[in-house]
């Protein structure tokens, strides 16, 4: 994918792209920022704009890649012998065995390309081992390559790694830009995209989770269950209140990620009132077509009452991130509402 087709980060790729085309990138780049936000594409398309033969220009690009050449087709497809990706394996992690065979294909000049390019997705799965043994080639990095580290959480990385790869910093995506990515890359249609982006806080990741878990089903159970909070404080329909929720028994990763998907739901309806309870001009509203239903809780759900509920359910996700219980965060949750 070339660059000019990257959803966001403009200012991030207009200055790879002005690197590349002045010889000033460094060997080594940390690509750092949230879960599914593009960062791996971004890499991919820095690949493709370095070794494209048939490299174009405009205003906003110094240098980006055809997209339709044999060496542009081969990165896109994850075959071109001098762009090297390195992922976790089955265990999780990414061990030393695996960065050795990188770093010794690394030392020999491109096969095909102007340079050769390395990949490290999910860099915060290398072992301490494997993070011992690449640093050694960062202090020294081969002429003809440059290492790409991926990674959503950068601090897991050991210190003196960090210290020799200049970082990006990757944002959230707007809701607009995951509702397009989401259309044009994955054929979701725009109604279902627009309502997968409003709770994926900037993550077309999250949004495929949240769609694959079924969105509708999702938004439904986080309606039931603001209604329900605004209808009663009494602690105990409350909590029966959730007993039904999808994923709630989380017995298996997919149930989990129903819940999740529920929660997200659920902030992003509480983001929708806060915004209303503000005064705030009725096109922010992100779940555009749940007017009816927002409408209904805007008396119950003020501004005030929005935010903190709004927190609650991040913290309630947090827990679930570290593998809490399932049911006791639904019950927690639902008595902070």
């Amino acid at each position: 994918m070339p660059f000019r087709n990257i959803i966001g980060h403009g200012r991030i790729v207009s200055l790879l792209a002005r690197a590349i085309a002045r010889e000033s990138l460094p060997p080594a780049l940390l690509l750092a920022g949230p879960s599914g936000v593009g960062k791996r594409r971004v890499a991919l398309a820095l690949a493709a704009a370095i070794n494209c033969p048939a490299p174009r220009s405009d205003d906003r690009l110094e240098r980006d890649a055809c997209g339709a050449c044999a060496s542009c087709t081969r990165i896109r497809r994850g075959v071109h012998p001098d762009v090297i990706t390195l992922s976790p394996g089955e265990s999780g992690a990414i061990k030393i065995e695996a960065v050795r065979d990188v770093i010794d294909r690394a030392g020999y000049r491109p096969f095909e390309g102007r340079r050769r390019v390395v990949i490290v997705d999910e860099a915060e799965s290398l072992v301490h081992g494997a993070q011992n043994a690449l640093l050694k080639t960062l202090e020294e990095p081969p002429s003809a390559s440059i290492f790409l580290l991926v990674s959503a959480s950068p601090d897991a990385l050991l210190a003196t790694v960090r210290s020799r790869c200049p970082r990006l910093r990757f944002g959230a995506l707007s809701d607009d830009d995951v509702a397009r990515a989401l259309v044009r890359d994955h054929g979701i249609d725009p109604a279902d995209a627009r309502v997968a982006a409003a709770a994926a806080e900037g993550s077309i990741g999250v949004a495929l989770s949240a769609e694959s878990a079924g969105v509708e089903e999702a938004r439904d159970a986080a309606t039931r269950l603001l209604q329900e909070a605004a209808r009663t404080t009494d602690p105990v329909r409350l909590v029966d209140a959730v007993k039904d929720l999808p994923g709630k028994k989380g017995s298996s990763a997919e149930e989990r990620e129903q819940l999740a998907a529920c929660l997200r739901m659920t902030a992003s309806l509480l983001r929708d009132l806060g915004l209303l309870g503000a005064g705030a001009d009725r096109a922010t509203v992100a779940n555009v077509d749940a007017r009816a239903v927002l409408d209904g809780l805007s008396g119950a759900f003020g501004p005030e009452r929005s935010v903190r509920a709004y927190g609650a359910v991040h913290r309630a996700l947090d827990a679930l991130d570290r593998n809490a219980s399932p049911k006791i965060v639904a019950d927690w949750l639902v008595l902070q509402l």
